[in-house]
C-alpha cells in the first residue's frame, strides 16, 4: 500500500518531478511509525465513533527534496511508501526522551485520495545515525517549500484600492499627493 504514494524506479528510488531537486538521502535504518486516526463516515458525528487508530510501522530509505519528504520501505513492512509535499508536514517536534532513541515527530496534512486522514502523525527515528542534523535539513527545506508557495500563490484574495476622490483637502505636488490639515472655522 502507498499512501500519498510517488513514482519509483525498478531500484525502489523515486522518480523526482520536473525541476526538483534532491537536498538529503538516509539511505537505510530509517524507522517510520504512521498513525491514522479513524475517520467516522460521511454523515456521522465523530461523538461515539470507535476512537481507534491504525499504526503502521516500516523501515526503508528517506529522500528530502525541494518539494516533498519521500519515504520507500523495504518489501515486508505494512506499508510501501508514503510520500508527503512539505508543506503538508504542519507542524515538527524533536523529542529526546530520557530512555531511549530521539526521535521526529510530525502532523500530516492528508492529501485527497492518499490514504491518510485528518490528524495523522508520523514518528521517525534512524538506527545507524544521528538525528539532530537530518531535522535541521528538514526544517529548513520545509520554511523554504512554505516561503515559495505562498510567493506563487496569486494575490486574486486581496482587495482592490481605489485612489480616494478629489477635494480641497488634498494638495497635488508634483506627483505626490498631500493631504491637508483640516480646515478650521474662527
Amino acid at each position: 500500500m502507498a499512501l500519498n504514494c510517488a513514482m519509483l524506479t525498478a531500484t525502489r528510488e523515486p522518480i523526482p518531478l520536473p525541476n526538483e531537486n534532491v537536498i538529503s538521502t538516509i539511505d537505510s535504518g530509517a524507522d517510520l511509525l504512521l498513525v491514522i486516526p479513524d475517520v467516522p463516515p460521511e454523515g456521522h458525528s465523530s461523538a461515539g465513533g470507535a476512537g481507534g487508530s491504525q499504526k503502521l510501522k516500516a523501515t526503508g530509505r528517506i529522500w528530502i527534496t525541494d518539494r516533498r519528504f519521500l519515504f520507500t520501505s523495504s518489501p515486508d513492512s505494512s506499508f510501501d511508501s508514503l510520500t508527503v509535499p512539505l508543506p503538508n508536514i504542519l507542524s515538527t517536534r524533536f523529542e529526546q526522551p530520557t530512555f531511549g532513541a530521539n526521535y521526529l515527530s510530525f502532523e500530516i496534512k492528508p492529501s485527497t485520495g492518499g490514504g491518510l486522514a485528518n490528524g495523522t502523525s508520523a514518528e521517525l527515528r534512524f538506527k545507524n545515525q544521528a538525528m539532530f542534523q537530518f531535522v535541521a535539513i528538514l526544517e529548513k527545506t520545509r520554511e523554504r517549500a512554505i516561503y515559495m508557495r505562498r510567493q506563487a500563490a496569486p494575490d486574486d484574495d486581496l482587495p482592490s484600492y481605489t485612489s480616494p476622490a478629489e477635494s480641497s483637502s488634498v494638495t497635488v505636488v508634483g506627483n505626490v499627493s498631500i493631504d491637508n490639515p483640516p480646515e478650521y472655522s474662527s
